[in-house]
């Protein structure tokens, strides 16, 4: 086993230990298919494999979410883990950029960071957000929350701030309306855009179905 391979696989087994007790939606098997996600884009991609591996692997190590917003938590645990490994200190703050700017966050603010590791990782998070897989997630989330299905009295807000979504208790349906909906348009890459078509197909036709059984239509 090469060193990199060894780098890649104890990065593996950390994050899967990590997030042994994670919400359904962001637990390690999320981790691990934005792994696989980002590996099949990374194919077409002129990217460095390894920065993508370890970006793909750590960009949910500590979701702000379940930190009270903090999202400081992460890329401190990353950079913190990697110079451990002694990864070269390039690759550790790529890394650690990555992690600070793949997330949506309202989707309204220009990024600060941008990279071709970036685009291909932010992709294959972006796809585990949308179709069967991010419908399920999406409902877990809300579960989690306690939030409401569905209430036609509380309309999605499309224009949030950072801030507004971060601290939005807003019914599950309308996340497909300030994110999920959103994301096939904002994908990064030519496959990124290729593989949301058909999840994003779903969507729509999962909330079609929602709508007909909601108002009790045949």
């Amino acid at each position: 086993m090469n060193p990199v391979e060894a780098i890649v696989n104890k990065t593996k087994d950390f994050v899967k230990d990590r997030l042994s007790d994670a919400e359904g939606g962001h637990d390690w098997f999320h981790t691990l298919r934005v792994y696989n996600n980002a590996l099949l884009i990374a194919k077409q991609e002129p990217v460095d494999l390894f920065i993508v591996s370890l970006g793909a692997l750590l960009h949910d190590i500590a979701d702000s979410k379940f930190h009270n917003g903090d999202e400081t938590i992460g890329p401190k645990i990353a950079r913190e883990f990697l110079f451990e490994l002694n990864v070269d200190s390039v690759v550790i703050e790529h890394v650690v950029k990555i992690i600070e700017n793949i997330s949506f966050k309202g989707g309204n603010e220009a990024p600060k960071f941008r990279s071709p590791e970036l685009d291909v990782i932010q992709d294959a998070d972006r796809l585990d957000a949308i179709g069967a897989i991010g419908i399920a997630r999406c409902f877990n989330y809300g579960g989690f929350k306690n939030r409401q299905l569905y209430n036609p009295d509380i309309r999605p807000n499309l224009n949030m701030s950072k801030a507004e979504y971060k601290a939005s208790n807003a019914p599950t349906i309308n996340h497909f309306y300030e994110k999920l909906l959103l994301l096939k348009d904002r994908m990064n890459t030519a496959t990124g855009k290729r593989l949301a078509e058909n999840r994003h197909a779903f969507m729509e036709q999962y909330l079609k179905q929602f709508y007909s059984e909601w108002h009790g239509k045949l």
